[in-house]
């Protein structure tokens, strides 16, 4: 009689909704969400984890029937990709920045299969947006996103969460700061590329021996690494703020 008040309706519902969350978050949030990651040990850690969290999960407060159980499941769905969406936007600052950095470069054709995405991007993107993962976990970023789950379980319900427009207008904003920090990052390359096109015309003006393909390239090349290596920590606290400031708005939200 003991076992089968543990494993009623009730708390095998509201098991299977904690696991449909964890399910989602780690399908689409930065570090969990990552190609390398094989789709078992994904389903394995929300498993494990939903066990962990089982205890701090609240009453279930729907009814039990086949049509409110698929909406409670695709709510959870909805649930995860909406963090996860909100924080690759945040992430994925980055990444933008490191795709204006290699056009400016002249690095816009050198691209790799990016192991997180699994999508080919411009060497400076993934090489920027490899130091951003281990930032990120040196950050305990994995540990804020499971403590984010344990406080939304006491805000959101398992299978209550419906999409508002605070959310949906929060993401384009979202959308739109990524394209202006990212710009603003790279703004740096972005100006002394530019004066040193500046400089090479004039020289060549002057000077027409000069070759801009022997010469020029490799010393705007030389120069914008420079610049990259001097800016790379303020770019990664940068990133610090972004993903600091996408789980302070969720927090708001949930």
């Amino acid at each position: 009689m003991q076992w089968a008040g543990i494993f009623n309706e009730a708390n095998t519902v509201g098991f299977m909704l904690l696991f449909f969350r964890f399910a989602a978050l780690f399908l689409a949030v930065p570090i969990f969400s990552h190609q390398n990651i094989p789709m078992n040990v994904k389903a394995s850690m929300a498993f494990f984890f939903t066990i962990v969290f089982y205890s701090s999960m609240p009453p279930l407060n729907i009814s039990i029937d086949v049509p409110t159980i698929a909406l409670a499941i695709l709510s959870e769905f909805m649930f995860g990709l909406v963090i996860g969406i909100v924080l690759l936007l945040a992430y994925n600052v980055i990444t933008f920045a490191g795709g204006i950095i290699s056009f400016m470069m002249g690095f816009s054709m050198a691209s790799a299969i990016d192991p997180q995405t699994g999508v080919s991007m411009p060497i400076i993107s993934q090489f920027l947006s490899l130091l951003a993962l281990m930032v990120l976990l040196a950050l305990d970023l994995h540990h804020w996103v499971l403590l984010f789950v344990d406080n939304s379980l006491k805000t959101v319900p398992l299978g209550g969460f419906v999409m508002s427009e605070d959310i949906f207008n929060y993401v384009i904003h979202a959308a739109s700061n990524m394209l202006v920090v990212g710009f603003m990052i790279a703004f740096p390359i972005i100006a002394l590329s530019l004066l040193a096109d500046v400089i090479f015309g004039m020289l060549m003006k002057t000077m027409p021996q000069f070759n801009l393909l022997v010469i020029g390239f490799p010393i705007k090349i030389m120069v914008s690494f420079a610049v990259l290596i001097a800016t790379i920590t303020a770019i990664m606290l940068i990133l610090k703020n972004q993903m600091s400031e996408a789980f302070n708005v969720l927090e708001i939200f949930f």
